[in-house]
């Protein structure tokens, strides 16, 4: 998750950035005015000030402290802290920069036909208003840290194409990605996603990545538990960035050996691990092909170890392909020394990826709006994209990582359906 490793970076000591520094400052000027605004006490104020510097003494210790990476407590209180106390700031100094265009627009309309003329002081009004919609994304933080983790909800989505053989019309996918088994801190909740996983009865069950933060380990308590699915035509899984330890203190040895245990997990699972291979599912002599690719990121700083072309060696002309790619970028970048799934030379007529989490936040109505801040970096970001003929589907996560919460992008359980378009 990009966003938070950039405050991270911005909340630390060394090399922080001017334009988060700007924008903290600019923030900070707009809540203490607001709290002066309708508190003129001076114990008021003073008290005011003493809750900030302790609120920033704890995010420097927290990060001058932070070492072992996301799944850390003080990577989690840091986080917290930044999302509980400046998120809501942003919604505060909107409502009082309003206020101030307003102010500036009446100074200057009766500075042209008044002489002594004094910009008028700020409303109580506006610094309520602003008071009342940091309160929203507040209790909004608060309600995702504690329930909105995991608040499991299915999307079922039904795709149709020409190209569909009739022994798969009907065919179903249950889709988890994105589990981040060493984010989470309730077996029980967790145990109830997978129970509901489960219960879809789908034909095959996938997992497109991120199975663990950093370490193989993380995923041991969770094996019984996970150990609960099961689909009659098998279970395929995949590796994201997270998963290759590239996060952790590792040596190249220890990276290999960790990888080797977590290949090993997913197998005590159930699931099939398929790393740049496929495996095919027949019906009456029809062919459907599961194929799976190690993590290819659009990004400098993700590994590109997928390769299309060998993960589809024996694929044969009338076949139906269902790609498991972790990060959406793979599908539709514009690189070009690398191929893109949209153009590569064998149809691939379903993607699933993951890897967004749809940043754990936004605002998603059917039929009305479906925004989060994670679109500025990712134009496929969660749910169901089509070119070329060709479908993505990108699953919003069934764990969380860094932020120890979920506003608004509840995690994810997708169950797709593929008909035969009817002609």
């Amino acid at each position: 998750m990009a966003f938070f490793r950039f405050l991270l970076k911005a909340s630390r000591g060394v090399g922080m950035s001017v334009y988060f520094w700007l924008v903290l400052i600019a923030l900070e000027y707009y809540s203490f005015h607001a709290f002066r605004t309708i508190n003129k006490t001076s114990a008021g104020l003073w008290l005011y000030i003493l809750v900030h510097l302790a609120l920033y003494g704890s995010i420097l210790f927290f990060s001058l402290n932070e070492r072992r990476g996301f799944s850390s407590p003080n990577f989690k209180r840091l986080i917290i802290l930044l999302t509980l106390f400046i998120i809501p700031k942003i919604f505060l100094a909107i409502s009082l920069i309003v206020d101030d265009i307003v102010r500036l627009i009446t100074y200057s309309l009766k500075s042209y036909t008044t002489d002594d003329v004094a910009v008028p002081s700020r409303r109580q009004a506006a610094a309520w208003i602003g008071l009342a919609l940091a309160a929203i994304p507040f209790v909004s933080v608060l309600d995702g840290i504690f329930l909105g983790k995991y608040r499991y909800r299915v999307i079922r989505k039904t795709l149709y194409y020409d190209d569909l053989p009739d022994a798969f019309d009907g065919f179903t996918i249950t889709q988890l990605s994105d589990i981040h088994a060493g984010s989470f801190d309730n077996a029980q909740k967790v145990n109830y996603g997978v129970k509901m996983a489960a219960a879809q009865n789908s034909d095959i069950i996938v997992f497109t990545g991120d199975m663990v933060n950093n370490e193989a380990t993380e995923m041991e308590p969770f094996i019984d538990i996970f150990s609960q699915l099961n689909a009659n035509q098998g279970m395929y899984a995949v590796m994201g960035n997270h998963d290759y330890g590239d996060y952790g203190n590792f040596t190249e040895q220890e990276k290999k050996q960790n990888i080797i245990r977590l290949k090993e997990i997913q197998s005590e699972i159930g699931f099939l691990p398929l790393s740049n291979n496929l495996h095919t599912i027949e019906r009456n002599g029809k062919r459907l092909n599961i194929i799976g690719v190690e993590n290819w990121g659009h990004a400098a700083f993700f590994p590109k170890y997928g390769d299309l072309e060998k993960a589809t060696a024996t694929v044969l002309p009338n076949d139906f392909n269902i790609l498991l790619s972790h990060d959406p970028s793979h599908w539709d970048h514009d690189l070009p020394e690398y191929e893109n799934v949209i153009n590569f030379n064998k149809k691939i007529h379903l993607t699933l990826s993951g890897h967004t989490h749809g940043m754990q936040f936004g605002i998603e109505i059917p039929g009305l709006i479906k925004w989060s801040p994670v679109k500025l970096r990712y134009k496929n970001w969660g749910g169901l994209y089509e070119k070329n003929n060709r479908k993505l589907y990108v699953n919003r996560g069934f764990g969380f990582l860094a932020f120890p919460g979920r506003v608004g992008m509840w995690p994810e359980i997708t169950v797709l359906e593929l008909r035969k378009t009817k002609k």
